[in-house]
């Protein structure tokens, strides 16, 4: 039988399969692996610092302790002890350790939280830019993503009545991402208040995706939990990916509303069952340990952050908000030829930077690259110079 052939009899994949982007920082992060070199690689939201040694050490305990074994399928009681706890001490949240449930990364949270409340059929409300993976969340529960563009003018601030007017009887969930990623904007918490009434009154959830909440630079941060009038209704996921150097542990959780919590420790029994058990004693040591290597981390990435809205004033042609949070600069390049895809295609093969493109963050990001300064103070300059180099040529 011929390729041919054998393709044509191959059964056609689930519907669902079909509405699936692929995240265009992937597809950078692929084509960054064809490029020849060693381009500056200023596209993946991952910190450049090593877990911390404690967590190594108690990670290796663990394993030769035999803790190497299937544990309940909401995560072993210490570890949501201490995320209720570290909810508590950092973003003013209150919940009880039954209310939480650990999971395999922040993601999985997110997109069992997205099955646990949307039904085919309903929307999922989707201030943009935003992180490309709630479009797939969304779409793999049946559910309609619903864009609401921010606008570039106000900073891609979050407006309050724009999403509130997007709300509707069909809204399951509201996904709220502060710090953004890809903006960094810290969202007003009037605003945020304004939309969890709003989700409310059509007996809708929101997400607070708040993996980015200890890397806060210019103020205080609190979770949205914590001074919203309907706490019942938003779900914080968090992890351990960003603020402790993890990203490769998968360890992340859901808190909020018994039912819901239930319900994605329910979905997970058929996923992944339970989240690494090495990864959940490296987290609870991670969150009850030293918390030194947090502060060392934000300090220099703050120190990037500085630096980088710095440099991108002085570019001509190139402008960005200042980022209040995570580690990302949302650089307008609307001057430059071609569209968001096509600029980060032509300054990776040009000029060696990899970079992700700002329409894969949703139709607000036409026109801007997302760049990542959890990297080396040497490599973001010689990135900007780089990208300097391309704004003067195509000027």
């Amino acid at each position: 039988m011929t390729d041919a052939s054998q393709q044509a009899s191959t059964p056609p994949t689930a519907a669902r399969v079909d509405h699936l982007e692929r995240s265009k920082i992937r597809v950078m992060f692929d084509l960054a692996a064809e490029h020849d070199g060693d381009p500056v690689r200023l596209h993946v939201g991952e910190p450049d610092f090593d877990t911390p040694e404690h967590v190594l050490d108690a990670a290796d305990r663990a394993a030769r302790d035999g803790e190497t074994h299937y544990t309940v399928n909401q995560g072993i009681a210490p570890l949501r002890e201490a995320v209720a706890d570290e909810l508590a001490r950092e973003s003013d949240v209150t919940v009880s350790p039954e209310q939480v449930t650990v999971k395999s990364g922040a993601m999985e949270a997110l997109a069992l939280g997205t099955l646990a409340v949307a039904d085919p059929g309903d929307e999922v409300v989707i201030p943009t830019p935003a992180w490309p993976n709630y479009y797939n969340h969304a779409a793999m529960a049946g559910a309609t993503p619903v864009e609401v563009p921010l606008s570039a003018d106000e900073g891609f601030d979050l407006d309050a009545d724009r999403v509130a007017d997007a709300i509707g009887d069909d809204t399951a969930a509201v996904i709220l991402t502060t710090p953004s990623n890809p903006t960094g904007r810290v969202y007003d918490e009037d605003a945020i208040s304004e939309v969890v009434d709003a989700a409310a009154a059509h007996d809708a959830y929101v997400f607070a995706d708040e993996v980015y909440g200890r890397l806060t630079y210019d103020e205080s941060f609190r979770g949205m939990a914590s001074y919203v009038d309907h706490p019942e209704r938003v779900l914080t996921v968090g992890s351990c990916s960003k603020t402790y150097a993890m990203t490769g542990w998968r360890l992340g959780w859901l808190a909020g509303p018994q039912q819901i919590v239930d319900a994605v420790t329910q979905l997970g029994e058929s996923t992944t069952a339970c989240s690494s058990s090495v990864s959940q004693h490296a987290a609870l040591a991670a969150l009850t340990g030293p918390q030194e290597p947090v502060a060392e981390m934000k300090a220099a990435f703050e120190e990037r952050r500085d630096y980088v809205v710095e440099r991108v004033a002085d570019i001509d042609g190139v402008s960005c908000p200042r980022p209040e949070g995570a580690f990302y600069a949302f650089l307008d390049v609307s001057e430059f030829e071609g569209g968001s895809f096509d600029v980060a295609k032509r300054l990776l093969e040009e000029y060696g930077v990899v970079t992700a493109p700002g329409d894969g963050f949703g139709d607000a990001g036409e026109g801007y690259l997302r760049i990542s300064f959890a990297n080396s103070l040497d490599r973001i300059e010689t990135g900007l110079d780089r990208i300097e180099e391309m704004a003067r040529a195509e000027r």
